[in-house]
Order: C-alpha cells, then sequence, then structure tokens
C-alpha cells in the first residue's frame, strides 16, 4: 500500500487540513488573552484569524519549502507570518471605508463583531506580529536568511504589492480598467502575496536568485488564475459557501477578468494559465506534488 499513488485531491484535502490545524494552533498560541485592557483587542484578532479560511498562503510556503528539504518550524513560521498579513489586509478591505462587508469566512466581519477602531487596530497588529515572526532566530538560524524573508513580505504587501493593488481597485470604482489594467491590478493587490509565499521555501534554503526564475513564474501564472477564479465565485458563487457577499463587483461597476472576458474565456484562460504553472515546475519531481495540486485547486475551488 505505501508505493500506491494518493489522488492528487486527497492528498491536497489532508496537507489543507493539517496546514489549516497547524495554523490555528500557533495563532492560539500567539494570541493569548491578556487579563487587562487589550482582552478586547487580542479576542478581535483571535476571531479574524482562527477558524474558517483555506490557510492557502501558508500552504504555499509549505509546499515550497517541500522543494528545498526545509524543515516544518520553519516552514510554518513563514507561513504564520504571510497568515498574519493576509489577515490583517482581509480586517481592513472588509472596513466600511474600504469595501463595506458584513460577513467574511462565514461570520460577521471584525469591525461588525466588535467595532471600527478595534478593528483597525486588530489589523494593525497582525501586520506588526507578521515581521516580529520573521525575525524571530526560531524561524531561521541565518539572520541574512530572516531579513531577507522581511524585506520580501514588506516589498510583496506594501505600496508596490497588496496594498498599492487595493489602491487601484478602489480606484477601478470610479475610473474605466481595460484588461492590462485589471491584470496589473491584481498582480498587486493578489500575485505579490502568492509569490512571496512561492519563494519562501527558496529564501529558507538560501537558493540565489537567479535559480528562482521558475517560481517567480509559477508564482505569476498561480496568481493570474486564482483571481480569475475569484471572479468567477463572484459571479458564480453562492454566499452560503463562499463564505461572503458575492456579485458585489458588478453591483459597483468594477471591471474584472469575467466583464471584460465573459464567463467562457475567462475560465478558459484560467485552465490555461494553471497549464503554464504547472509546466514552470518541469525542473522538479515528486517534491513539487504539492504546487501541482495547489495550481489544479485554484481554479476548482468552491470558496
Amino acid at each position: 500500500m505505501s508505493g500506491m499513488r494518493v489522488d492528487a485531491p486527497i492528498r491536497l484535502e489532508a496537507a489543507m487540513s493539517a496546514m489549516m490545524e497547524a495554523i490555528d494552533r500557533q495563532f492560539d498560541q500567539l494570541l493569548t488573552l491578556p487579563e487587562d485592557q487589550r482582552a478586547r483587542l487580542y479576542e478581535a484578532m483571535r476571531h479574524a484569524s482562527i477558524g474558517g479560511g483555506k490557510r492557502l498562503r501558508p500552504l504555499l510556503v509549505k509546499a515550497s519549502c517541500d522543494l528545498f528539504n526545509v524543515g516544518w518550524d520553519s516552514a510554518i513560521r513563514a507561513g504564520l507570518a504571510v497568515e498574519c498579513i493576509h489577515v490583517y489586509s482581509l480586517i481592513h478591505d472588509d472596513l466600511p471605508a474600504m469595501d463595506n462587508d458584513d460577513m467574511r469566512r462565514g461570520k460577521p466581519t471584525v469591525h461588525k463583531a466588535y467595532d471600527e477602531a478595534t478593528a483597525i487596530l486588530a489589523g494593525d497588529c497582525l501586520h506588526d506580529l507578521a515581521y516580529a515572526i520573521l525575525v524571530d532566530e526560531r524561524t531561521h538560524a541565518d539572520p541574512f536568511a530572516r531579513i531577507e524573508l522581511v524585506k520580501a513580505l514588506a516589498l510583496a504587501s506594501g505600496p508596490a504589492g497588496m496594498a498599492g493593488g487595493q489602491m487601484m481597485d478602489l480606484a477601478a470604482e470610479t475610473m474605466s480598467f481595460d484588461l492590462p489594467m485589471v491584470t496589473r491590478m491584481q498582480q498587486l493587490k493578489t500575485g505579490a502575496l502568492i509569490a512571496f509565499c512561492v519563494e519562501a521555501g527558496a529564501i529558507l534554503a538560501r537558493v540565489p536568485e537567479e535559480n528562482r526564475v521558475g517560481l517567480r513564474d509559477y508564482a505569476h501564472d498561480l496568481g493570474l488564475a486564482f483571481q480569475i477564479a475569484d471572479d468567477l465565485l463572484d459571479v458564480e458563487g453562492d454566499a452560503a459557501v463562499t463564505g461572503k457577499a458575492v456579485g458585489k463587483d458588478a453591483a459597483a461597476g468594477k471591471a474584472t477578468f469575467v466583464s471584460l472576458m465573459g464567463v467562457e474565456q475567462a475560465r478558459a484562460q484560467a485552465e490555461m494559465l494553471v497549464s503554464q504553472a504547472k509546466d514552470h515546475l518541469h525542473g522538479f519531481g515528486d517534491e513539487a506534488e504539492l504546487l501541482r495540486d495547489i495550481a489544479d485547486f485554484a481554479i476548482r475551488r468552491s470558496h
């Protein structure tokens, strides 16, 4: 039995379940409630970070670490850091000043469950915790590896990455975006953080930058495919399954891959990007199976 090949969906489901449990445990330990006036802040952070979510970004970190035999402790801490950034961004994106959402991961958004001021602080603190995790010696013994992780995550989440993409997304409500502009926006808003995840394993393994081209190309195609799938879910998805509101982009008049390409062409484009992403892993063997599984999952998920 041990020599039998495990089907990709089963293999991915097992890996995803293990990551969900591991990240929840990490957040539970990280966010122990203090016995003072900060307790409400910690409760809000726990509300946003524990339970729910696919933990796809930490799983990508783990998958990239698998390529280079990077240990579990380093992988889980780097994954936890990027999930801190991701959750902070969701808290802030849901605020009335931005997307004004009431539901996230099947439960009330933080500003609804608590209040706007607490939500802002909860997001700020998760952002800060990400870097505190990365600079800790438990993440990697080599300080140069740790500082490269910090730099890469800062670039991926700042104005040249996720936050810049969110600014473009806000502008999309009042401006007419064409396909190249939508692509650029999503490369920043979604793709930059995914690119960090895929490269994190190489950084932890001290792989030279010139040897990371295939990983960067994989991340580029995966990020776009993932966003096209998100756009399709916004059109075709069920809020009860996705755990968040659907149809918001169309209601806001925002240009998306689906509105510009149509459902069928967008789906075909996503399929092509996934195939291309997997092709970029041709230099790796079985150690890249999880990355290949994630690429397939990106366009077949229901939430």
